[in-house]
């Protein structure tokens, strides 16, 4: 081993497994450039017996951070989701260490989400984040069967029945965002998602018009969260005809690249504080529409989410005995039968319904002719099949 300068900087040379290492130890300390010396020969000697170097294990906030930046070409709204689960995370683990969480720990937080009132699915999916962030350091491994997934409801959708549409729809109407009864009306007479109905473009559209009025058309969804429902065709119904007829005549100057419901700003103006629309940007869609829709609800006195309107199409479909659950998953994108019993919540009056139809059936089946024929006939023995009889 030897260290020696050169001009200001110090240099060490020594041979390793036959060959000459000569590297500078930049520091102008003689004892630096010793200990700089020991660490290099050390580091070679732990790679040529394939010793792995035991990683330092880091703050629990700078783990998530990092797992966090690594996330690349997902959806927007699932980067949101992530972010917010991260931050709830890092106030409760910011600053331990990594590999100092234990299924203790993740209990812990599970219990704590809920008595903060979460549900199982969302408690979930925050330790589903947890664990990408463990796993990413190979401490999942040993957690796997020490932790527990909280039990998920699959009944909180629910289909809006006829009366509670017609007071949504009021208060829709007087709301002071003009795209909300539009948007209300098309989601439930055609199923798309919020984030299929915001992505619509005014090409994604073959409308028949007439006079002024569109007549009759269907929409092809651009995008979906499922490759089923990606291209699918729904046909409009004449409600959603007509509030598009009404929606579309406010910008008579969008292309075909515009969006059905473009990015605007929402104005009041005379001393009926009517609202208009201004800033339209055809070019960008409509952002969130939760505050408007929470007012609706309240003047209506009712509680529902957005998402509600996608199981009421399903449901209303559903109920239908003439569609066939082929033309369901055609029309609302579904792949699996579990996803279409999931929406397909069929209301009482529903199973009344079908319950008092095999009573008519028996009734018509159960007169005394017919009774007696079916007693002769069962007291009778059954013939014997004739390549039983050769």
């Amino acid at each position: 081993m030897a260290v020696y300068k050169r001009g200001d900087t110090y240099w060490y040379k020594f041979r390793f497994a036959g060959q000459v290492i000569r590297e500078s130890a930049r520091t102008s300390s003689k004892t630096v450039a010793r200990d700089a010396e020991r660490a290099r020969r050390r580091e070679l000697e732990l790679a040529v017996n394939r010793i792995p170097r035991r990683e330092r294990m880091p703050l629990f906030s700078v783990a998530a951070r990092e797992w966090l930046d690594s996330r690349t070409g997902m959806a927007p709204k699932s980067i949101i989701a992530y972010r917010q689960y991260v931050a709830s995370l890092t106030e409760q683990f910011g600053q331990r260490l990594v590999c100092d969480i234990d299924e203790r720990d993740i209990a812990t937080l599970q219990r704590k989400r809920l008595a903060e009132g979460k549900a199982g699915r969302t408690v979930n999916y925050e330790t589903g984040t947890l664990r990408q962030i463990l796993k990413a350091h190979g401490l999942w491994g040993t957690l796997t069967d020490k932790v527990r997934a909280l039990r998920e409801r699959h009944d909180v959708g629910r289909a809006i029945p006829r009366e509670h549409e017609e007071r949504i729809i009021q208060a829709a109407s007087q709301s002071r965002s003009p795209a909300l009864l539009p948007l209300f009306i098309l989601s439930v007479d055609s199923g798309l998602r919020a984030s299929e109905v915001r992505s619509l473009r005014r090409k994604d559209l073959k409308l028949a018009w007439a006079d002024g009025v569109i007549v009759a058309g269907e929409l092809s969804v651009p995008k979906s969260k499922t490759d089923a429902g990606t291209g699918r065709i729904v046909p409009l119904t004449r409600r959603a005809c007509g509030a598009l007829t009404l929606w579309l005549s406010r910008f008579p100057d969008s292309g075909p690249d515009g969006y059905v419901f473009p990015r605007c700003k929402v104005g009041v103006a005379g001393n009926g504080h009517e609202p208009y629309l201004w800033d339209v940007d055809a070019s960008r869609p409509i952002g969130q529409w939760k505050k408007a829709w929470a007012r609706a609800l309240k003047k209506a006195g009712l509680d529902y989410r957005w998402h509600d309107c996608r199981h009421t199409f399903v449901t209303r479909l559903a109920e239908n005995p003439s569609v066939s659950e082929e033309t369901i998953r055609a029309l609302a994108g579904h792949v699996s039968k579990r996803m279409l019993e999931r929406y397909s919540h069929i209301r009482v009056q529903a199973k009344q319904a079908a319950i008092a139809a095999l009573e008519r059936d028996r009734e018509a089946t159960s007169s005394p002719d017919s009774q007696s024929d079916g007693a002769q006939n069962w007291a009778q023995p059954a013939p014997t099949p004739r390549h039983l009889l050769s």
